[in-house]
């Protein structure tokens, strides 16, 4: 039997992200499974529709005009477990919510995922972003994802290699932007393995006379998320955001030192500034500490946008924001950023629905 899918028309999208701001889709419909999501792509080229992907709304800027195409939220959330012995794989779908998935993994005593607890949003954006936090990537357990080409509307299997993960980044976010509809995600999780315990924070949490599990690791990371605001919660203003709205730049060690002297040079103290060496001779900088430095502290505003008073990375919505009142204040953090310390922060959230480039839209 053929499946016949439910196209809703006119759909407020601000209610299903966590930003809480954007305008309408102009079609709206769900997909259960590739079969769904491959129906779906088939109606809108044949109706020369654009088509947007929706997962928990969580990484998303979307523009007061709304998407004038179709929006395809993904709901497959079935999750199987397959235990081989020392590893375990787990099969997921796009439309699992993430953070009951580590849960569960945790649950079962199975490392991998364990401080990637809290992360709102499902599944199938995991691989896009290759999500990361306190010292894992998600990255390192992906062993396939399992997608629907655009183009074919055939269902595709990428393995890990395949996938061009690096910090925050994929094919998918890249190369591969636009191509492909992510549908599902198989995890290798180690049985009985130990924790991850690289950040110092977390570290510092979770130390005690007793040895850490993967339990305790994920109570931490819990904690400090919610210190942070970065857990939802509907009595919590501050989580009206779309998590870290920057990430951390990453610079040669030449322009980390340019950057220490122009910081010098307006009279700011550097003795505390976060310095990470990367592989290949780069340093990672803190984007949240740069900000402060230059002004955007905690509680910093313009008017219904403004940063989280727990976590100066988070753009919030202070109430009745729109898209432009939260363009405006990324914008002035963007642009002043890179005027005083030659560094160009760049927004970790999808921009969907604007006319402009984002580049365009932040004044660069």
């Amino acid at each position: 039997m053929t499946w016949v899918p439910t196209i809703q028309e006119n759909v407020p999208m601000a209610p299903l992200t966590t930003l809480g701001v954007g305008g309408a889709a102009r079609y709206f419909a769900t997909a259960n499974d590739a079969n769904q999501v491959s129906a779906l792509l088939q109606h809108a080229g044949d109706a020369d529709w654009p088509v947007m992907v929706l997962g928990g709304g969580s990484n998303l800027l979307i523009a007061d005009s709304g998407f004038p195409g179709l929006v395809i939220q993904l709901c497959d959330d079935h999750i199987r477990f397959e235990n081989t012995g020392d590893t375990a794989l787990v099969h997921a779908g796009a439309g699992v919510n993430w953070d009951d998935l580590v849960a569960a993994v945790v649950g079962e005593n199975w490392a991998g995922l364990e401080c990637l607890s809290g992360i709102p949003g499902r599944v199938g954006a995991a691989p896009i972003q290759n999500v990361g936090a306190y010292g894992q990537e998600v990255s390192g357990c992906i062993q396939v994802v399992r997608a629907v080409d655009r183009r074919s509307g055939e269902t595709v299997q990428f393995t890990n290699e395949d996938c061009g993960f690096d910090y925050r980044q994929s094919h998918f976010k890249g190369a591969w932007i636009g191509q492909y509809v992510v549908t599902g995600v198989t995890f290798s999780l180690q049985v009985n393995g130990e924790p991850t315990l690289r950040y110092q924070q977390l570290i510092d949490h979770v130390t005690s006379d007793v040895t850490p599990t993967l339990q305790s690791v994920r109570d931490a990371v819990l904690a400090i998320r919610r210190q942070k605001s970065m857990v939802l919660d509907s009595d919590d203003p501050n989580t009206r955001s779309a998590g870290s709205f920057f990430m951390n730049p990453i610079v040669s060690e030449d322009r980390a030192a340019e950057v220490r002297s122009n910081l010098e040079a307006r009279g700011i103290d550097v003795s505390s500034m976060p310095l990470f060496p990367i592989d290949g001779g780069e340093v990672k900088l803190s984007a949240a500490w740069l900000m402060d430095r230059l002004g955007f502290e905690r509680g910093y505003g313009i008017g219904a946008a403004g940063l989280s008073s727990n976590h100066a990375l988070a753009v919030i919505n202070r109430g009745d924001a729109s898209a432009d009142d939260i363009i405006a204040l990324a914008g002035e953090i963007v642009r002043r950023v890179r005027t005083e310390v030659g560094v160009t922060l760049t927004p970790e959230p999808a921009f969907v629905g604007f006319d402009a480039s984002v580049s365009e839209l932040l004044g660069l």
